[in-house]
């Protein structure tokens, strides 16, 4: 039986890791696409890239979603059975500093892929994935579902709306299996270090080493629905097993303020903290020591207050659910040193 070939766009972030391990699980011959750096970027595959003379399953290529050359000579020479969009410029925050660079990865890197796939499907039948945000609703009341309206709250969530109707158009207009995953937050032990939960329990952990450090956050009222990326990519792959394409809300159905998490995580590091003050001034103290505070560089100028996901399609179509929930996914990324 003839191995199926995937392409996955992002292969070195967090989800790339996850599904390409789950990918070759399932017998895939898998080609990542990775940016070039002057450092290496691939920590979190190096577990699975070997020599490409002695492992004939995963390969690596460079590539960048602003370059239309490179995404359509890769798509012709590999010619894969299915393509998976993770790269983006993935930093909300970041993107109120880098605007144009974000849109230009995030929006027009996904039209180039789906022009490249419509100028080739003449001679191949691709099945396309864009990796969708729960920031495209912003602030739109939750339970947030597929019928929920956009109302994006971030130069990042405004390209990540044009990247989802954008497919949505492509899908109708030219026949394309394409699918939007609209992902909630999703975490793990490789997790980016700039995001707020990496950063927690990394900066925790330290500090209950007896390391002097304070951890410096935003909104701590913040609301969102937490996840585990292991589970999120088994639904990702699911979508493009399906007879027809379609658009998907993946996500636990629970949220927790940034705050609550704090809390989780200081007590498995059987910590026993209290808080003082508000708004701008209010801490964390244990031990007799500041370990958390306000910094005010760490909102944004719109924020995102409350975001509750609804994966009942998700469940009645791919039957599929979340194998962890909050406390499993802390317990995770405290634990868990390689994936």
């Amino acid at each position: 039986m003839k191995k199926k070939i995937a392409l996955i766009f992002g292969v070195t972030g967090q989800d790339g890791a996850f599904l390409s391990k789950l990918l070759l699980r399932k017998n895939y011959i898998i080609h990542g696409v990775k940016r070039k750096s002057s450092s290496l970027n691939t920590t979190r595959i190096d577990d699975i890239y070997k020599d490409p003379h002695i492992r004939t399953d995963f390969f690596l290529h460079y590539g960048d979603l602003t370059d239309f050359s490179s995404i359509i000579n890769l798509i012709e020479k590999i010619k894969p059975d299915e393509i998976y969009n993770l790269a983006a410029q993935s930093h909300v925050k970041v993107s109120f500093e880098i605007p144009e660079y974000t849109s230009d990865v995030n929006a027009l890197g996904t039209l180039r892929i789906l022009e490249a796939i419509r100028l080739l499907s003449g001679g191949l039948k691709i099945k396309y994935y864009q990796a969708g945000s729960s920031e495209m609703f912003g602030k739109t009341k939750p339970p947030q579902s597929e019928k929920s309206k956009f109302y994006p709250r971030s130069p990042y969530a405004v390209a990540k709306v044009f990247a989802h109707w954008i497919t949505v158009n492509y899908r109708e207009a030219y026949n394309i299996f394409a699918c939007n995953g609209i992902l909630f937050n999703h975490e793990s032990s490789i997790r980016g270090e700039t995001f707020v939960t990496k950063k927690i329990v990394d900066t925790m952990k330290k500090i209950r080493n007896s390391k002097k450090e304070v951890l410096f956050l935003g909104n701590l009222y913040s609301k969102r629905d937490w996840g585990h990326a292991e589970d999120y990519v088994l639904a990702i792959w699911k979508m493009l097993q399906q007879k027809k394409p379609d658009d998907y809300v993946i996500s636990t159905g629970k949220q927790y303020t940034v705050k609550k998490f704090v809390e989780i995580v200081a007590k498995k590091l059987d910590m026993k903290i209290r808080w003082t003050g508000k708004g701008f001034n209010e801490k964390c103290i244990w031990n007799k020591r500041v370990i958390i505070k306000i910094d005010k560089k760490y909102f944004r100028p719109t924020e995102v207050e409350s975001l509750k996901g609804n994966f009942k399609k998700a469940r009645g179509v791919l039957g599929w659910k979340p194998k962890n929930d909050i406390n499993s996914l802390i317990d995770d990324m405290i634990n868990r040193e390689k994936i």
